[in-house]
């Protein structure tokens, strides 16, 4: 279960807090009485931190995606010469051929 400790408290009694945390799961610490941060254990974190990653595939579904640049453009100078098209070198939205 959670504790609450005061700013003050959790300075003082650092090793206290982390050794609760390590056992006891997240620890919220205030700062004026209002809830400022929480210490939770490193394997915890890392869970929470792998879950709001987002994935290739989130990123290229969100709405306003842009994917434009991801696709071969047909190049003016390419196009004459033998029949083949080449990939532009974009960066950002700003492409050079």
């Amino acid at each position: 279960m959670s504790k609450t400790w005061q700013v003050q408290e959790a300075k003082a009694r650092f090793g206290e807090l982390l050794e609760a945390s390590l056992k006891e799961g997240p620890q919220i610490v205030t700062k004026r009485g209002v809830e400022a941060a929480v210490l939770v254990p490193i394997a915890q974190w890392r869970r929470l931190e792998k879950r709001t990653e987002p994935t290739l595939k989130d990123l290229m579904l969100e709405s306003g995606a842009k994917t434009e640049s991801l696709t071969p453009r047909a190049s003016t100078s390419a196009i004459g010469r033998r029949g083949s098209l080449s990939w532009n070198t974009c960066r950002y939205e700003a492409c050079i051929e």
